[in-house]
């Protein structure tokens, strides 16, 4: 199968330097560990180029996310690059919820149902490469599935792959598992923190419209702004509308309807701690987003 060619290009990324190394070492040994900061490419890029390699032989991919939200966006990523939808060329599955079709090649799914798959179908018929993303998470999951996988190349399968991939690593996993080790360069971006006066009286969606205000006043560009939860979220579209800001909000909780996870994930996407972290945002700037407000670290109750 011919895949159309993609607008993900590696070329464009950070992970393109180092596609060569990992198809060359695919070819060769059974497990490969990559270590790529965020924003290399490594998990909306990386896959597509790897579809079409001899040693996979036409069989399909199966890559792990820890995360249901994280298997829909990156499906929803992939499947954008070949310019279609989820649940052809590009699939997902996670809990209650199946997006695959016959023409399915690259499924994107969560811990529990490669788990469950390997239990039923140890031999993973039809799968030619395993795909363990975010590995420096380390949950048990994600560490049981390795050891099943291992199992099977030792036992069933010598031609399946493994590729386990993490932003960062411990030095001595790639020596420990008898593994070649892929590193690639990252992406940064310089990030200029500024804070906001001290008002613990005020609201935080005045707070956020307000900065968000100010922050197109002096500069041009996309913003990615972190709020506590959906009445907040609703607070401050409510402040903005009207203002000739386009908003998109994707609020937490059930996923967004079959069809709207697009609108949901751009224009911009971004890479940063959690609203409780002390680190700083660092915004990856696509489709020019240049600006992260993120709210201050809720008080104990």
């Amino acid at each position: 199968m011919t895949l159309p060619p993609h607008t993900l290009s590696t070329r464009t990324l950070p992970i393109h330097a180092v596609v060569p190394e990992v198809k060359a070492a695919l070819a060769a040994h059974p497990l490969v560990v990559l270590q790529a900061p965020p924003g290399a490419g490594k998990s909306t890029a990386l896959p597509l180029d790897l579809l079409d390699e001899p040693w996979l032989a036409g069989q399909n991919i199966i890559m792990l996310q820890p995360r249901r939200v994280a298997a829909r966006a990156v499906a929803a990523r992939l499947a954008e690059g070949l310019g279609e939808e989820v649940g052809q060329t590009v699939g997902s599955r996670v809990r209650f919820e199946s997006r695959v079709s016959d023409r399915t090649r690259l499924e994107v799914v969560t811990e529990g149902i490669l788990t469950r798959r390997l239990q039923r179908d140890p031999e993973l018929a039809g799968v030619g490469l395993v795909i363990l993303d975010e590995f420096h998470e380390r949950s048990l999951n994600a560490d049981l599935a390795l050891a099943l996988l291992r199992e099977v190349q030792g036992a069933l399968r010598d031609d399946l792959r493994v590729l386990v991939m993490s932003a960062t690593l411990d030095p001595g996993l790639p020596a420990r598992l008898g593994a070649p080790l892929v590193e690639s360069a990252g992406r940064a971006y310089p990030v200029e923190v500024r804070y906001l006066p001290a008002d613990p009286a005020g609201r935080v969606e005045d707070a956020v419209a307000g900065a968000v205000r100010r922050a197109l006043d002096t500069d041009e560009g996309d913003i990615l702004a972190f709020l506590p939860g959906v009445r907040e979220i609703r607070g401050v579209q409510g402040l903005l509308a009207g203002s000739g800001i386009g908003l998109d909000a994707p609020l937490p909780g059930p996923p967004p309807p079959v069809g709207r996870e697009k609108k949901s994930f751009s224009p911009f996407t971004a890479t940063c701690p959690s609203p409780s972290s002390a680190a700083p945002c660092c915004p990856t700037p696509r489709d020019g987003a240049r600006w992260c407000w993120r709210p201050p670290s809720p008080k104990p109750r």
